[in-house]
């Protein structure tokens, strides 16, 4: 085990963190739907604390699954996530953009996120099936809106281009941490600029485009340096910031270093949209491509496509 890795015996799991095993009709019927489509979601693979609150469709009866292209295996090792790693993974199914959408299509939800593992064994990153997956699910139902949470695509701005084309309404890339704490907790491919660079690309690429970013608290960041990141990321004018725990999936992944009171996370809250950024959510079992605000942003959506129509 590395340096920072292990169980930590000083820190106990809170019990705001604490969720109920998923269960319930719609929760299996979303299951059902997404093996037999040869499908995989993030949901699952990373282990996500909300799966059964979103599949079963939350407060509003609606179901939210977070689809993940582009195979279940990533060629990069980041120390705080539990997908596959390989540095050759299998190809992509050329059928994935169409039974994805498909699949999407059947459960008659209106938002979708749509997200990949890092495909640095393809020439552009994987931005091409990934465009193909929006153009399909746009084509079987227009007026669903779709997020899609990217790669940085090696910093590839030509692949950012290609997406941000294709028809999604939201542009997701995480920056994941504060800048000193990149290396210890993404791949060394990964980076903070990098990241700005690709988010920033994203804005100015097409006129009226979302973008939103995610970080984890726990992993030892200080406030000043929170703030710090925010500051960076409202600069480059990104419209939404989610803020979750970070949660170790296993032993060899990276200490929780503090469980951050639900405080503090309304603190970021306000504080965030106190220096401009249109919507922040934040809370322990936040999740990057998490339900939370889905209504504000499906109207956020609309006001900025009704913005670009009248600019143009």
């Amino acid at each position: 085990m590395g340096p920072y890795t292990g169980r930590d015996p000083n820190v106990k799991k809170p019990e705001w963190l604490r969720q109920r095993a998923p269960q319930g009709e719609r929760f299996e019927e979303v299951k059902e739907s997404i093996s037999r489509l040869n499908l995989n979601t993030v949901c699952e693979e990373a282990q996500c604390p909300n799966i059964g609150e979103c599949w079963n469709g939350g407060g509003d009866g609606i179901a939210t699954a977070t689809i993940m292209v582009l195979g279940d295996t990533c060629t990069r090792g980041c120390r705080f996530c539990a997908v596959k790693t390989s540095k050759t993974p299998p190809p992509p199914d050329p059928m994935e953009p169409l039974n994805t959408a498909l699949a999407i299509a059947s459960w008659g939800v209106d938002y979708i996120v749509i997200t990949s593992v890092d495909r640095d064994d393809i020439p552009d990153g994987g931005s091409g099936h990934f465009a193909q997956t929006v153009r399909a699910m746009k084509e079987l139902k227009p007026e669903i809106m779709v997020e899609c949470l990217t790669s940085d695509f090696r910093g590839d701005l030509k692949a950012v281009d290609t997406l941000v084309h294709s028809g999604l309404d939201v542009f997701a890339h995480n920056v994941e941490t504060v800048k000193r704490l990149q290396r210890i907790v993404r791949d060394p491919r990964a980076g903070y600029e990098q990241s700005l660079s690709v988010l920033k690309h994203a804005k100015i690429s097409k006129k009226g485009m979302i973008t939103k970013t995610s970080i984890m608290l726990g992993l030892g960041e200080t406030d000043d340096e929170v703030k710090e990141a925010m500051a960076d990321l409202r600069a480059i004018d990104v419209d939404i910031l989610t803020f979750g725990q970070y949660l170790q999936p296993t032993p060899l992944h990276l200490k929780v270093k503090e469980y951050v009171s639900p405080e503090k996370f309304a603190y970021w809250k306000e504080y965030g949209e106190s220096i401009g950024f249109r919507y922040v959510a934040s809370g322990p079992l936040v999740r990057s491509s998490y339900r939370a605000g889905e209504l504000f942003v499906k109207t956020m959506v609309k006001e900025s496509a009704k913005e670009a129509a009248a600019i143009s």
